[in-house]
C-alpha cells in the first residue's frame, strides 16, 4: 500500500513539473513578439497577394493607372477626369472673343494666333477653377421688410458693425483752409487731402497716423498720388509741384501752368493734366519728360476723368460735349453731345464699358462707351456736382451737402431711389471711393468725412499688382518690375487689343502690289502637292523639282495669257489709229448712213 502511494505521488509531482512553463526574460519576450508580428505580417501579405491575384484574374481590365501609380481596384472611378467648371465662372473670366484668322495668312501667323488662343483659354480655366479659393465676398446693406436702406444713418451702421469697421466712419473738422479735395492711393492705405487755401496733408487713414502736413501758401486746385505712396503731385495756382511723402519739394514743372485737374495713368507712368487755358498735357514721371501737349480749343477744362481699361482721357466741356483724347493725336478720338447744358462731372467704371455724366440740365446719364449710346437718363432735382464709381459699380452723386449712393445704375430697369444717403456739414467738393474697402471719402467745406458704404470695395486683391499689405521690400521689387513692364504712350487707343490683330487693309494692299509685280495672283490657285512614288522617286530633291516644274508651267500659262491680251490690245489701238489716219477734215460734211 505504501509503495503504491509513493509511486502515485512521484508520478503526480513529475507531471506537474512538466506542465509548468519556464520563466522567460524580458529580452526573450521582445524577440518572440517581433517574430510573431513578422509571422502575422507575412501571413497577411500572402493572403493579400492571393486575394489580389484572384481579383486580378477576375477583372483584368479594371486595373488603372492614376498619377503614375498602379491601383488594383475592381471598381471604376465614378468621377473620371478633371472636375467640371461651371459655365458662369468661365464667362466671368472670359478674355474677349476668339480671333478670326484672315485668308491667305502665313503659317507662322496662324500658329502664333492658335498658341495665344490656347494660352488664353488655359488662363481662363485656371482662374475659374481657383475662384473657389477667393476668401471674401462682397456684401450689401439689407433692410427689414418695408424698410428703406437710404434712411439708415451712418451712426447706426457704425454701431451695428464690429469695432474695426466702425472706426472707418469718422469726421475731420478742418474749416480754416477748406473746401477740401482728396485722393486715395492705389492700395487704399494712404489718403491725400488738399484745402483750397493751401493746406496739404498725407494720412495713413486706417491707423490715423499723420505722415506729413504743410501749407504751400497759395491756392491748390487738385492733388494726386503718383505710382507709389512716396510721391504726389499738387496743382497749385501757377505751376505743377511734385512732393515726397515727407512734404519735401522735389520738382517744380513750369511747363504745366494753370492746372485745374489731374489724372495719373499707373501702367504708363504718366500724369495727365487739364489747364484753364484749354491745354491737355502729359508728363512721364519716370523720366520727367513732357510726352504731349494738345490744344483742345474748348476753353476752360475743369471736368476730367480717365478710362482705366484703355487709359483714354475723358474731358467735359461747357457746350455739353464729352471728348475722348489720346496723346498720339491732336484731334479727339470721339466727340459726343451728352447734355443740353455744360457738363459738371463724369466718371468711368473700371471695365471701361460705362460712362456716367451729369450736367447743368439736372440730368444724370449713363452711356455705353462701346456703342457710344445712352442707356438710361435720370432727372435729379438739383443736379449732381460730383460723381464717383466704386470697384463694384456703386455710383455716388453729390448734390450740395447731400451725398447719395445708387446701386445697379446700368442695369435693365432704371433706378427709382438711392441705396444710401448722408448729409455732411458743408458743400461737397470731392468724392472718392477707397480701393478694397467699403469706404467713401467726401471732401467738403468743413473738412473731410469717411462714410461706410457696404458692398463698395473689391473684397479680393491682386497681390502682384496692388497689395495693401506689402512690405517695403515688396514695394521696391514691385516698382522695379512695373518700370520694366511700362506701357508706351503710343499704344493708348480706344481698342487696346488692336495691337494683337492683323491689319487687313495693309495686307490686301501688299497683296495687290505683289500681284502687280509678279503678273499673276500666287494665292488664287492651291499649291501643287506631288504624289508619293515608290522605288526612291519620292526623295526631297525630286519632289522639289516636280513642284518647280509645275510652278513654271503655271507661270508660263499666265504669262502667255497676259502677252496675248497685250498683243490684242495693241492691235486694237493700231487699227483705231489707222482708221483715224485715213479720215480727213472734210469727212465731217459727208452724209452719214442711217
Amino acid at each position: 500500500m505504501a509503495a503504491l502511494l509513493e509511486d502515485a505521488a512521484k508520478g503526480a509531482h513529475v507531471e506537474r513539473k512538466t506542465n509548468k512553463k519556464p520563466v522567460k526574460r524580458y529580452w526573450e519576450k521582445t524577440e518572440d513578439l517581433k517574430n510573431s508580428d513578422q509571422n502575422t505580417s507575412h501571413r497577411s501579405i500572402s493572403t493579400e497577394k492571393t486575394a489580389d491575384r484572384s481579383t486580378a484574374t477576375e477583372n483584368t481590365g479594371s486595373v488603372k493607372r492614376r498619377k503614375g501609380r498602379r491601383i488594383p481596384s475592381g471598381k471604376q472611378d465614378p468621377f473620371p477626369g478633371e472636375a467640371p467648371i461651371p459655365q458662369e465662372q468661365l464667362q466671368k473670366y472670359q478674355r474677349g472673343s476668339k480671333h478670326n484668322v484672315p485668308k491667305g495668312s502665313e503659317r507662322r501667323l496662324k500658329e502664333a494666333i492658335a498658341w495665344s488662343e490656347k494660352v488664353s483659354e488655359l488662363a481662363q480655366k485656371q482662374a475659374a477653377r481657383y475662384d473657389l479659393l477667393l476668401p471674401e465676398d462682397a456684401g450689401f446693406l439689407e433692410g427689414d421688410e418695408d424698410e428703406d436702406t437710404c434712411r439708415i444713418s451712418q451712426e447706426d451702421i457704425a454701431d451695428a458693425v464690429d469695432i474695426t469697421s466702425g472706426s472707418k466712419f469718422f469726421n475731420l473738422h478742418l474749416s480754416q483752409f477748406g473746401p477740401y479735395r482728396l485722393d486715395y492711393s492705389r492700395t487704399g492705405r494712404h489718403l491725400l487731402l488738399s484745402g483750397r487755401r493751401g493746406h496739404v496733408a498725407c494720412i495713413e487713414w486706417q491707423s490715423k497716423n499723420l505722415t506729413c502736413e504743410m501749407n504751400v501758401m497759395e491756392t491748390v486746385n487738385d492733388i494726386k498720388w503718383l505710382h507709389t505712396e512716396a510721391m504726389f503731385a499738387v496743382a497749385q495756382k501757377k505751376w505743377l509741384y511734385i512732393y515726397d511723402s515727407e512734404g519735401i519739394e522735389l520738382h517744380c514743372v513750369k511747363k504745366f501752368n494753370d492746372v485745374l485737374k489731374m489724372q495719373f495713368l499707373p501702367y504708363h507712368f504718366m500724369l495727365a493734366t487739364a489747364s484753364a487755358t484749354g491745354f491737355l498735357q502729359y508728363l512721364d514721371v519716370s523720366v520727367g519728360k513732357e510726352v504731349a501737349a494738345i490744344c483742345t480749343k474748348a476753353g476752360r477744362l475743369d471736368v476730367m476723368s480717365q478710362n482705366p481699361y484703355n487709359a483714354v482721357i475723358h474731358l467735359g466741356h461747357s457746350n455739353g460735349t464729352v471728348s475722348l483724347w489720346s496723346p498720339n493725336q491732336k484731334e479727339p478720338l470721339v466727340k459726343m453731345l451728352c447734355h443740353r447744358g455744360a457738363v459738371r462731372s463724369l466718371t468711368v467704371d473700371k471695365t471701361g464699358t460705362y460712362m456716367v455724366t451729369s450736367g447743368l440740365d439736372r440730368k444724370l446719364k449713363v452711356y455705353d462707351i462701346r456703342a457710344l449710346k445712352p442707356l438710361h437718363s435720370y432727372f435729379l432735382p438739383a443736379g449732381a456736382s460730383y460723381l464717383s464709381l466704386s470697384q463694384k459699380g456703386l455710383l455716388s452723386a453729390a448734390t450740395g451737402d447731400i451725398v447719395q449712393v445708387y446701386q445697379n445704375v446700368w442695369g435693365g430697369s432704371p433706378v427709382s431711389k438711392p441705396y444710401m444717403a448722408h448729409r455732411v456739414r458743408g458743400q461737397v467738393w470731392g468724392l472718392a471711393y477707397c480701393p478694397f474697402e467699403d469706404v467713401l471719402g467726401v471732401g467738403h467745406g468743413e473738412g473731410f468725412t469717411s462714410m461706410i458704404v457696404p458692398g463698395a470695395g473689391e473684397p479680393n486683391f491682386d497681390a502682384l499688382d496692388t497689395n495693401p499689405y506689402r512690405s517695403a521690400k515688396q514695394m521696391q521689387e514691385w516698382e522695379v518690375k512695373a518700370l520694366l513692364e511700362k506701357v508706351q504712350p503710343e499704344l493708348i487707343g480706344l481698342d487696346p487689343g488692336q495691337l494683337g490683330k492683323v491689319d487687313q487693309g495693309s495686307f490686301e494692299q501688299r497683296h495687290k502690289e505683289r500681284v502687280d509685280i509678279l503678273g499673276y495672283d500666287p494665292l488664287a490657285k492651291e499649291k501643287f502637292k506631288p504624289k508619293s512614288k515608290k522605288k526612291g522617286r519620292s526623295s526631297a530633291g525630286s519632289i522639289e523639282k516636280r513642284k518647280r516644274k509645275v510652278a513654271y508651267e503655271d507661270h508660263r500659262d499666265v504669262i502667255r495669257l497676259n502677252v496675248e491680251e497685250k498683243v490684242k490690245h495693241q492691235k486694237e489701238k493700231s487699227s483705231e489709229s489707222q482708221q483715224l489716219g485715213k479720215k480727213s477734215t472734210l469727212d465731217r460734211f459727208r452724209k452719214q448712213d442711217k
